[in-house]
């Protein structure tokens, strides 16, 4: 029968789902107890650590993680997450570009607040922080991962290999003296690079990072370990401000001995000297005085740097043949409860411990950690012992066997008292104090001289301009006092790089401006010139808003126009005899994309009309726009019924009021219709073409006939508007639909007593694919004819689509709706990027998405192993196999490697950017007729098995929409795709996981099954109609 599936599809078909029967499964407890061992993909790590310094953050995304988890966003009014950023990153600005995918916008604005943006996207305490304040928390489904989001951001940035060069807007004459000062920064750690960053983009040019060790990045390359922060992004982003002029002067310390104090760098002719070395010495208890390394006891000062040479790949300059891990074993115990005390803990795991305990002398709620911190130890066995005090250690052989501890309790004035009577001894092979540090080198103390120490012999620093009682001696970071952080460090150095700029300015008689803030970051993108002419009108970029709510007023167009938009339509306005009233409700969310709750609608549906203003008002509004704003654009957006003395006499109102153009509604498909206006114009091509014939005889000034979808053939009004003289067209106004009835029966809006609605006009993303089909199928029977697209435009990304499909001009309006005015940043950033990165010519990019790695959890995978499942025995087996392979590579750091290597890969700075009007119309050529098409040139579908994540998405699609191609492993969950591939493609539509299924070319002939062969008989068509009685 052919209507039943052949043995071995129907074989292929037992795991495919199967409608409820009514019937309760029964299944015993212990076998469920059996199953779910062998599905279960949080199984906890142990002892498979050892020699492993891969990434182990859970912020850490994939293009695919960070997309989706930008789209929760809410871009808030006001964001609190940014007021909790010490750096003022504006978070919800650099998330939204990321949700867009303009990853080098993000980028920007994030290096902009944060020149360590990549670092402290790894390592910031953002629970304690940004995401301490994110509005989510209110909701279910909880905080945004910012942390994560920045990172990627950062890291996309950082793979693209291009240099930071000076804000031309920040140039300064090189002849100037007073940017020739010379300034010395002491240590290479965050605070410094903050500041020495910001510096050099005022346009200083003499600035000198003196560090005493022979690697660079300070406590964030010696103390943070591998697994969450990675050498070569501390050397990446000290590369970026070597960029900009920063020298860097590895193996001198401040100290009276080496002859470098702030005394002699004053002397030496530094204008200014600024600390920014941390806290270099271990705070010690007494009870482990006169023990050392030999008897199984350091200090996190000790121990977290050799870890951190002999882990991190191009770090040690030095020249012996290896560095290695300090040798752990056994039971380890930890002293402390901050960030430092558990990467002493997880550290010692790598180095072989088979126990750690994490002992602090305070409960849980007073851990200082952040809880990321606290809970990966969690997660990889450590375990805490809270409300123990160290009293003795013993020694037995030389060597660290126990440690004893005091009970602690805190009495009713909220002391903390040690109980002498409550005692646990722990038995230990190693201890790792980690109880702080401080300043007690007294000839670093000497070195200070003359600056005044407070009590804990750090600088007495003013926390606002960050000066010493010394002028031109400034200081930040730990050494400070107040920051605690990485990211509080940055921040200390870009607000001393502000009191510096004010104080060597002051030098010369010269008085800054206190509101003019600091440079943002800049790169040759920045450059690229986005500017098109269109009919004889200069616009700064193709970005304007649509004649709709956006431009409700003139005075949002004004707030437009700040914001940076290049042209705006007016909402469309008629004489008054026409004016009207709306209703409301009138604009609703779409059902387009299910239940889509809060911003990031794909659609929206309006039944609002015209403007409700009057055309005096518009054009008065008018001519004060084009007075305060003369680059800008202007479009007078105009709508009549069919009358030439109405289309006359208001748009030659507009030409005086000093619009640059018109554009002619005759689309709006709600309401005006009725009244013999709008779409009633517009669906006839010999009313189009008379109405744009009168407007010619009418005016001077460019004039766009605004086309809409709701007809048969949009290419045939189109051709009639270019024949009335129309100078281009707006492809396309909104859909007419319905978009929605509620259970009962009422539709949404409704209005009134009586629920009543009409069809109105959908918009948004739903839209795009009949405003793509609009505007390419125009540019092609009317070659260099202008086309104003919209219609789902929402990223730069989408706008260069429109763009290569023939589009001029890009209008704007439901992106705003999701937003604010502010999208014109992202796509501006965003269209200069792509057009930058398409001249790079990137190995394997697309726009600015680069090649997606095999990654599992957003991390990519060891390469040379079985590729197993991530579950159950089968990931057991799988770390197993990685940490042998680890461990059997000894993990010896090759000191060929030099820092600079280290550095991601820097490209020259491209040149001959294409222009906006050099991509118009650039796809056309590849659009024609389904004849056109090559059915000898087959793809089959490929499924990578080291990024699958199991879940059958592709085999249930292949069974009940395809062509039962792709069976799939009742153990193992692996799909596979068979020969009976045809290459449609609904896998990888479907699969959640981006670039786990490609299409690649097919290997053989591609031979259809016919079902019946060609050659048999076949019963002709019935060309009667059928008779019934």
């Amino acid at each position: 029968m052919l209507s039943v599936d052949p043995p071995d599809i129907e074989n292929l078909l037992r795991l495919n789902p199967q409608p409820p029967n009514g019937i309760a499964r029964v299944v015993p407890t212990r076998q469920t107890k059996t199953n779910k061992h062998h599905w279960k993909r949080n199984i906890p790590c142990n002892g498979c650590l050892t020699n492993d310094f891969d990434d182990i953050k859970h912020t850490t995304l994939s293009e695919r993680g960070a997309i989706r988890e930008a789209g929760r966003c809410l871009k808030c009014v006001d964001a609190p997450c940014q007021k909790s950023c010490p750096t003022q990153l504006d978070i919800k600005q650099f998330i939204s570009m990321i949700a867009t995918k303009n990853y080098y916008g993000a980028a920007k604005a994030i290096f902009s607040d944060n020149p360590l943006g990549l670092t402290c996207g790894m390592v910031c305490p953002t629970s304690d922080l940004c995401v301490g304040g994110c509005n989510l928390y209110g909701t279910e489904e909880g905080p945004i991962n910012i942390g994560g989001l920045q990172q990627f951001a950062t890291e996309i940035f950082k793979a693209s290999g291009i240099p930071q060069i000076r804000d031309p807007a920040w140039s300064v004459d090189p002849n100037d003296a007073s940017y020739m000062a010379s300034v010395a920064l002491i240590g290479c750690g965050p605070a410094s690079i903050s500041c020495a960053t910001y510096l050099a983009r005022l346009g200083y040019s003499n600035l000198t990072i003196y560090e005493k060790e022979d690697f660079i990045g300070g406590l964030s390359s010696s103390e943070i370990p591998q697994y969450r922060l990675p050498y070569d992004v501390v050397a990446y982003e000290i590369e970026l401000a070597k960029q900009l002029g920063v020298k860097i002067v590895n193996g001198r310390s401040l100290s009276v001995k080496s002859g470098l104090t702030v005394d002699s760098l004053k002397r030496d002719g530094n204008a200014v000297v600024f600390l920014g070395f941390g806290l270099p010495q271990a705070k010690y208890i007494p009870i482990f005085k006169g023990l050392t390394e030999s008897n199984g006891f350091y200090t996190s000062k000790d121990f977290l740097p050799v870890v951190s040479k002999a882990s991190k790949p191009g770090m040690c300059a030095c020249r012996s043949n290896s560095i290695k891990l300090p040798n752990i074993h056994g039971n380890v115990v930890v002293l402390g409860a901050g960030d430092t005390a558990f990467d002493c803990a997880t550290s010692a795991l790598r180095c072989g411990a088979r126990r750690v305990f994490v002992v602090f002398r305070r409960g849980f709620t007073n851990i200082r950690a952040v809880p990321e911190e606290m809970e990966l130890a969690r997660e990889e066995q450590c375990e805490f012992l809270p409300f123990h005090s160290p009293s003795q250690v013993i020694v037995q052989g030389g060597k660290i066997v126990a440690m004893e501890f005091y009970r602690n309790f805190q009495n009713d004035d909220g002391e903390w008292i040690e109980d002498n009577e409550q005692t646990v001894r722990l038995k230990c092979n190693f201890v790792i104090s980690a109880f702080g540090s401080g300043l007690t080198d007294q000839d670093l103390i000497g070195a200070l001289h003359p600056v005044k120490l407070n009590r804990w012999s750090q600088p007495d620093v003013d926390t606002v301009t960050m000066a010493t009682n010394v002028d031109g001696v400034y200081c930040g970071g730990d050494l400070a006092g107040v920051a605690n952080t990485t990211v509080e460090s940055v921040n200390d150095g870009k607000q001393a790089s502000v009191h510096i700029h004010r104080y060597l300015q002051s030098l010369h008689g010269k008085v800054v401006n206190p509101d003019i803030g600091l440079p943002g970051f800049y790169s040759p993108i920045d450059d690229v010139d986005v500017s098109i002419e269109v009919c004889g009108l200069k616009f700064e970029n193709p970005f304007g808003l649509a004649s709709a709510t956006p431009t409700t007023s003139s005075a949002m167009m004004r707030r437009a126009f700040k914001a940076g938009w290049a042209f705006s339509l007016t909402k469309t306005y008629s004489l008054d005899k026409d004016i009207i009233t709306n209703v409301s409700p009138r604009i609703v969310r779409g059902t387009t994309s299910g239940h889509q709750f809060g911003p990031g609608q794909g659609a929206f549906l309006n039944i609002e009309l015209i403007s409700e203003k009057t055309a005096a008002y518009w054009c008065r509004s008018i001519t004060e726009l084009k007075r305060d704003f003369p680059t800008k654009i202007v479009i007078a957006s105009i709508m009549c019924g069919f009358n030439k003395e109405d289309w006359t006499l208001l748009a030659q109102m507009s030409e005086s009021a000093g619009a640059d153009a018109l554009e002619l509604n005759l689309s709006c498909p709600h309401g005006m219709g009725e009244k013999g206006m709008g779409l009633a114009c517009g669906q006839k091509t010999d009313l189009v073409r008379n109405i744009c014939k009168w407007i010619r005889a009418a005016v001077r000034i460019p004039f766009f006939a605004k086309l809409t979808p709701n007809v048969t053939e949009i290419v045939d009004i189109a051709a009639a508007a270019q024949e009335g003289g129309a100078d281009g067209v707006t492809a396309t106004n909104t859909v007419s639909g319905l978009m929605g009835l509620r259970t009962d029966g009422k539709a949404w809006p409704n209005v009134g007593k009586d629920n009543r609605t009409t069809y109105g006009g959908v918009s948004g993303n739903a839209i795009r694919p009949i405003a793509l089909r609009a505007v390419t199928a125009i540019a092609k029977v009317l070659p260099n004819f202008p086309i104003l697209a919209t219609g789902g435009i929402d990223s730069a990304e989408v706008g260069l689509q429109f763009l290569n499909g023939g589009a001029s001009l890009l209008q704007v309006c439901s992106a705003v709706h999701n937003q604010d005015y502010t999208v014109i940043h992202d796509y501006v950033t965003g269209l200069k990027a792509l057009l930058y990165l398409e001249k790079m010519g990137l190995d394997g990019w697309d726009g600015q998405s680069p090649p997606t790695p095999s990654h599992q959890l957003g991390k990519t995978n060891p390469s040379g192993l079985p590729i197993l499942p991530n579950f159950g025995e089968y990931l057991i087996e799988k770390r197993k196999l990685t940490n042998q392979s680890k461990i059997n590579g000894d993990h010896k750091v090759s000191h060929t490697e030099t820092n600079s290597s280290m550095v991601a890969k820097q490209y020259p700075i491209a040149e001959e950017i294409p222009k906006v009007k050099d991509v118009i119309g650039r796809a056309l050529s590849m659009i024609g007729t389904y004849g056109d098409l090559n059915n000898k040139q087959q793809v089959v579908a490929v499924i990578n098995d080291d990024m699958c994540i199991n879940c059958g998405k592709c085999f249930m699609t292949c069974n009940d929409s395809g062509y039962q191609a792709i069976t799939f492993d009742d153990d193992t969950h692996f799909p596979h795709v068979t020969d009976d591939c045809t290459g449609c493609t609904l896998c990888l539509s479907v699969c959640p996981i981006v670039d786990c299924i490609k299409m690649v070319p097919r290997p053989t002939p591609y031979i259809p099954k016919r079902g019946v062969p060609l050659e048999n008989e076949i019963l002709p068509m019935r060309k009667e109609p059928l008779q019934t009685n």
